[in-house]
């Protein structure tokens, strides 16, 4: 008996030997559950001539199962069956309680599919899996601190990592590499390493993105080897809650390509840019098309990539949402397919100079969410805290409450020295890319300090007071007289508000801004706080007196710093 939304794991051993087992055999699970509804359940090859499979189930009660092997002649491995039976669950575990996520029906967030609200606040560790994090005490340190710190989802690489060339020492874990180097099958004992590290995740509440490689992978391996990576994805974690991240960067080729400073000369040309208002998108189209071979092995990759992507979706019979990583080649990650139905969730990748950065958001993620295809949208890879030397604190509490506050869905978080794993004895190193330094040397467990970390948690853990999937931008609700800013930065470092009339209100309130409150509601009392978002202290503001046109001027918060005023309309 397995608790519902657990993983169950069992296995098949095959007396036939097979001489590229990995290759020869396909097998999967057909299971039927208490309701009638039968699903496919890929297994993966676990070594030598044995194969596991991994199932979990919301639906309580008796589930059947049967295997089917492409060697229908193999007793051992084809016609099998079994009966497993799922019990309700009764810890604490929200991935548990709640199930795995879905797009909500709105499309506009993400939940669980007993239909609870999931607040996305990512964490970056897109080299998590490898052994400079050390398993187990490194990556449970970490793991504990952003729990504590209220993250909810970690985004991985499944062992095919950005910033290094395939089968890169850096890129090992305990047990080696995740595909021999001829890239002809995994390395099942990579994986197993691997799984504990997911495992332990989940067990913690902790939701893990997956991300299927970095994009240029695609040139490396092969459409057919990243098809044949994913399914052995699918069969390890598609019982586990968790989101798909098709690749990352997912049109980028590597910086081994001899055209690669041309691409990135001209990089993030929107594919589609119609859809595209900002002035920064607008100068990037102004600029020569780009060079017809760049264009060629974009329109061929981004191709390839969405059949991976419909092929993702044909062998996951778990339904787990999809999305890709952008980067060079688009904006959103809509962008980077052909067809924006294969993905669930839209994201983008801002851009990593510090606050030069924010009208970016803005402008090509906030003030286009009405017109693009509806689903959860939100900044999937933001600055990173400490790279460069810049990036800090001040600059992800902009990040975050500028976006969450103007209709994002969630949020993703990065730290420089966490990402790339860097230890005191192995800093990560050089770039590879044209500019040839390296990012920054801070370990990860100095990293993992960084303020803004904690300083995202306490945003989401004051949204999540409210019900904060119903929140709407309302930039009319506030006008202010301007900060001490120079003017390119003047339009977008402003006051910002979102909530739901009549019931609350929330406004980020950058330094030295002071804001009046417009259209307040006549006959709804509201109280007002001031929420401190460096530190979470809380100042009472008092009781809001609108004036006759429905307008309010707060009171001046305690010191000088930015801040986040609350307002909450009183009962009877």
């Amino acid at each position: 008996m397995y608790p519902q939304n657990q993983v169950a794991e069992w296995g098949y051993a095959s007396s036939k030997v097979y001489g590229d087992p990995f290759n020869e055999v396909t097998l999967d699970l057909l299971v039927t559950a208490p309701d009638g509804h039968t699903q496919t359940v890929p297994a993966f090859w676990s070594g030598e001539q044995t194969w596991g499979v991994r199932y979990a189930s919301s639906k309580i009660g008796l589930h059947r199962y049967r295997t089917r092997c492409s060697d229908v002649d193999n007793r051992d491995l084809h016609g099998q069956e079994g009966m497993i039976e799922i019990a309700p669950y009764e810890g604490d575990n929200p991935l548990f309680q709640h199930g795995p996520l879905r797009v909500a029906s709105n499309g506009r967030y993400l939940e669980h599919t007993d239909g609870t609200p999931f607040f996305w606040l990512g964490d970056t560790w897109w080299m998590g899996l490898v052994k400079r994090l050390p398993w187990p005490a490194g990556f449970k340190s970490l793991t504990a601190d952003r729990v504590k710190k209220g993250f909810t989802v970690i985004q991985l690489v499944a062992g095919l990592y950005p910033d290094m060339p395939p089968f890169d020492p850096r890129g090992a874990n305990e047990a080696g590499f995740p595909w021999d180097k001829d890239f002809s099958r995994i390395n099942p004992a990579y994986f197993d390493m691997a799984d504990r590290r997911i495992d332990w995740i989940v067990q913690n509440g902790l939701l893990p993105s997956v991300v299927g490689s970095w994009g240029y992978f695609m040139d490396f391996a092969g459409e057919e080897a990243i098809k044949k990576h994913w399914r052995n994805l699918v069969a390890r974690y598609g019982a586990y809650p968790v989101v798909w991240d098709v690749a990352g960067e997912a049109l980028m080729p590597h910086y081994t390509n001899p055209h690669w400073n041309e691409i990135y000369a001209t990089a993030l040309q929107p594919n589609k840019p119609s859809v595209s208002a900002s002035e920064v998108a607008k100068t990037r189209l102004q600029r020569a098309d780009l060079p017809t071979r760049v264009r060629e092995r974009q329109d061929k990759v981004r191709s390839a990539w969405t059949r991976v992507a419909r092929y993702l979706r044909s062998i996951d019979p778990y339904h787990h949402p999809m999305t890709i990583h952008p980067g060079t080649g688009g904006i959103w990650s809509y962008d980077h397919v052909d067809d924006p139905s294969v993905i669930d969730i839209d994201i983008t990748q801002c851009g990593l100079h510090d606050i030069l950065t924010f009208p970016q958001i803005l402008d090509e993620v906030v003030s286009q969410v009405p017109k693009l295809p509806r689903m959860p949208r939100f900044v999937g890879e933001s600055c990173y805290e400490g790279e460069g030397g810049w990036n800090w604190e001040n600059v992800q509490r902009l990040m975050f409450w500028g976006s969450v506050l103007s209709g994002a869905a969630g949020h993703t978080y990065g730290a420089s020295g966490i990402w790339q794993v860097n230890t005191r004895a192995q800093p990560f190193g050089h770039d590879p890319r044209i500019f040839g330094e390296s990012f920054d040397e801070d370990p990860w467990d100095e990293a993992m300090h960084f303020a803004g970390s904690k300083q995202v948690g306490l945003g989401r853990r004051l949204l999540e007071r409210y019900p904060w999937w119903r929140f709407e931008p309302h930039p009319q609700w506030v006008t202010h007289l301007g900060g001490h800013y120079f003017k390119p930065l003047a339009d977008y470092i402003k006051p910002f508000a979102a909530g739901i009339p009549g019931e609350v209100r929330i406004f980020f309130i950058p330094v030295r801004n002071l804001i009046t409150v417009k259209e307040i509601e006549p006959g709804i009392p509201y109280r007002a706080l001031y929420f401190d978002p460096r530190k979470g202290r809380e100042y009472d503001a008092g009781a809001v007196v609108p004036d006759a046109q429905g307008a309010w001027q707060p009171p001046k918060p305690p010191i000088i710093q930015d801040w986040v005023l609350v307002m909450e309309a009183q009962g009877d």
